[in-house]
């Protein structure tokens, strides 16, 4: 044998050897030194259950309180006035009485009892009227009294009335008068537009039918296309502010919509517009069936001041700043024409230590609504808005408007001047009437019937510097954002899906 072979087994026995005794030793430590842990009885439940029963036995009984019923509703004693409706005058359910009397109404508008005179009664209304008379109250208190006279059960999606307005601002606006007339009833009550989730607005179909629904063609065709909701059972269609609609380009997705519906004569149908155009009375006629016509004789209201001050388009600031720094201001909107001239002004005015809110189409959705919000409740006092985007804007304590310049069409400028003297108070409108704009004072005095003075802007308002900027105001520049936006999505507007907006009357952005 090797001495390799000798010294390798010699090797293995002596590690075999000491294993062993490792192994022996740690057998020994376990035995002395392993700790003994202590066993804790184990307690019956049995046992247990006594003691809680006796805990709870000794805690005493809560005493709940009944519920007082709700003293019914009684009708507040209104005097009865010459030339004046009452709305108890009305065959109206006393649920939507109550509404209307929280709110505070207690005498209908003229336009309002010449729409409930007939509407009530079924029939097909096509009216006209500015901003400012009731006339939304005065189709939601129609619909409303016709849903709760004749009970339904109705299958999840399923319309009952439906509203269509051009703006999502209009739209929410329309849904939060209905919330207030009908705040005593049970009535789902919904309203769907673009610039939310749709996925929230499928759910809330998906789960009860709507009695009340208020939307913008754009997305109500959304939902239609995804099969969420259900026209043929509409029995009331209104479709607010026609004219609009056919300046946007809306009305080929409103006669998609129409389409859906019942024919006419198998439902009622409202009409608002602001003119009476040729394409309007076409409408008419393929929608209605012999429609009472509702009108206003005036256009503008007394309650409200005007001024047209012819200014070069320098001169335009001046004046405005003039009157920011001397007018009483309770609620001041600006209106332009054009996305990026709002942006403009709103920069100019808060670079100068002013707040101003800004309302344009490009502006997010939430954002949008943030500011109007913000604006009702005073926290921003001056507004900078487009035609569009303030469609929706029903405001009280507005006291003054000013067109930083004159609308492409005429009744925008009926809408415009609206938003202030509501509500019975008096206001201030004041255009600019520049070298580019004076063109449109001719066709304005036949729409409203009345003679234009155009005045020569006073000195103290032309010769009034600019204020110096003294904050670090970024510009906001959203218009550009949204144009950037579009050419990258291929030339198409956000919301999706194609639309055929039709004949536009002006080329202009808005």
């Amino acid at each position: 044998m090797s001495k390799k072979q000798g010294s390798g087994k010699g090797r293995r026995g002596f590690i075999s050897r000491l294993l062993q005794t490792v192994k022996n030793m740690g057998g020994q430590d376990k035995g002395k030194h392993a700790p003994v842990r202590a066993v804790e009885p184990q307690t019956n439940k049995s046992q247990q259950e006594p003691q809680k029963r006796k805990s709870k036995e000794a805690q005493p009984e809560r005493v709940q309180k009944k519920k007082k019923p709700s003293k019914p509703w009684v009708r507040p004693d209104i005097p009865k006035v010459e030339g004046k409706s009452r709305f108890f005058d009305f065959d109206l359910d006393d649920r939507i009485l109550q509404g209307v009397c929280e709110i505070g109404f207690e005498y209908a508008t003229p336009i309002q009892a010449k729409t409930l005179e007939h509407t009530l009664k079924g029939r097909d209304s096509v009216g006209r009227a500015r901003t400012g008379t009731g006339k939304t109250a005065a189709f939601l208190i129609s619909s409303m009294n016709k849903v709760l006279g004749e009970p339904k059960n109705l299958k999840t999606g399923q319309v009952r009335t439906l509203i269509l307005a051009p703006t999502r601002e209009l739209a929410n606006q329309i849904y939060k008068d209905a919330l207030n007339i009908g705040k005593f009833t049970s009535l789902n009550i919904m309203v769907v537009f673009g610039g939310m989730s749709i996925k929230s607005q499928k759910e809330k179909l998906s789960k009860r039918s709507v009695d009340i629904l208020v939307a913008t063609p754009g997305r109500l065709l959304d939902l239609m296309g995804d099969r969420a909701i259900d026209l043929r059972t509409v029995e009331t269609l209104i479709i607010d502010e026609a004219d609009r609609m056919l300046d946007m380009g809306f009305i080929p997705d409103v006669k998609r919509i129409v389409r859906r519906c019942p024919e006419e004569g198998q439902r009622q149908t409202m009409m608002w517009s602001a003119t009476f155009t040729e394409s309007i009375h076409r409408l008419i006629r393929t929608w209605q069936h012999d429609p009472i016509k509702v009108e206003e004789e005036e256009m503008v209201t007394d309650l409200v001041e005007q001024h047209f001050y012819m200014v070069s388009r320098d001169e335009r600031y001046n004046c405005l700043f003039y009157m920011l720094e001397h007018e009483t201001i309770h609620r001041m909107i600006i209106f332009a024409n054009r996305k990026d001239l709002c942006e403009e002004i709103h920069y100019f005015v808060n670079c100068r230590g002013i707040r101003a809110g800004l309302l344009t189409g490009d502006i997010p959705q939430k954002k949008r609504m943030r500011m109007l919000e913000d604006f009702r409740e005073g926290v921003c006092t001056i507004l900078v808005a487009t035609d569009v985007a303030a469609r929706g804007i029903h405001v009280d304590n507005v006291s003054h408007v000013v067109n930083f310049d004159l609308p492409y069409e005429v009744e925008d400028h009926v809408h415009r001047i609206g938003r202030t003297g509501r509500a019975g108070a008096k206001g201030l409108a004041v255009s600019f009437v520049d070298e580019f704009g004076g063109y449109i004072i001719e066709d304005l005095e036949k729409f409203t019937g009345e003679k234009i003075v155009c005045e020569q802007a006073p000195d103290a308002m032309l010769d009034f510097p600019v204020p110096p900027v003294n904050t670090d105001f970024k510009k906001e520049t959203y218009s550009r954002q949204a144009n950037q936006k579009r050419r990258q999505d291929g030339g198409r507007r956000s919301g999706g899906g194609k639309r055929h907006h039709g004949n536009r009357r002006h080329s202009p952005r808005r």
